[in-house]
């Protein structure tokens, strides 16, 4: 029987991946030639657009682990999208490729009717884009409400992750460059690989035994603040949960 924090801990990598994996899809590059746009211009202006029309400063305080300049960049550079439209667009992009990916699994309205819960309860202090996404109306079809909940949850973890990281006294980088092989939709990616997607320049620093075990520390903080979310699911929904979400596990 899982409890909320081994539920926080095994469902951490298959809604990671499915709750992120339209950010990188055909249906996204798509979008981006018919806007015109560069993929990190479509990216910020999608997934923080639930910010509304605001300064990249604000943009950069919730995109935590990319560098600011690079922030600044994608975010002016895509104002031609205006951001409400851009998230009703980015949406629509996490709605297609769930509809691709997921259509085929039968189990996707019970993950939706017990993500839904969850996201309904779940306090927003600290995870802004969790408070956005949660307002951004849900599909009826199973697959796409599926996709959409992972999206929302995976922004959940994302904010109180990044809070455990500032609070830990780490940047962003560092926590990037020491992070371990934990699991997650990148864990067989390099802390220096991954540094180089999310644009920080180089060279980077060769972290310590001190820092790595910081953040192999955050990763249990994370768990730890995430956890109660999942107190509103009994023991065997749970379990269910966990179960029904092992598809995405290589898939």
């Amino acid at each position: 029987m899982a409890d909320p924090r081994t539920t926080a801990r095994q469902v951490k990598a298959p809604i990671g991946q499915y709750g992120g994996g339209f950010m990188l899809s055909r249906e996204a590059k798509a979008l981006c030639e018919k806007l015109g746009l560069g993929a990190r211009e479509l990216y910020f202006r999608g997934r923080c657009g639930v910010l509304g029309e605001c300064a990249a400063d604000v943009v950069t305080s919730v995109a935590v682990f990319f560098p600011p300049a690079h922030v600044e960049e994608s975010w002016n550079g895509g104002r031609k999208l205006p951001a409400e439209e851009a998230v009703e667009l980015y949406a629509g992009v996490c709605h297609a490729w769930g509809r691709r990916k997921l259509g085929e699994h039968d189990g996707c309205a019970r993950i939706a009717e017990l993500l839904e819960r969850v996201v309904a309860r779940a306090p927003s202090p600290g995870a802004p884009l969790f408070a956005g996404w949660r307002a951004v109306p849900l599909p009826d079809d199973p697959p796409a409400r599926a996709a959409q909940l992972m999206h929302v949850v995976r922004e959940l973890r994302g904010g109180l992750h990044a809070n455990a990281v500032i609070a830990a006294g780490m940047s962003p980088l560092e926590a990037m460059l020491a992070r371990a092989h934990d699991g997650s939709p990148f864990g067989h990616v390099t802390g220096e690989t991954m540094a180089r997607f999310f644009q920080w320049p180089e060279p980077y620093p060769e972290p310590t035994p001190e820092l790595v075990a910081r953040r192999a520390a955050v990763e249990d903080a994370t768990d730890e603040l995430l956890a109660p979310v999942f107190s509103v699911l009994n023991e065997d929904e749970s379990d269910e949960l966990i179960e029904l979400l092992r598809f995405g596990q290589g898939h």
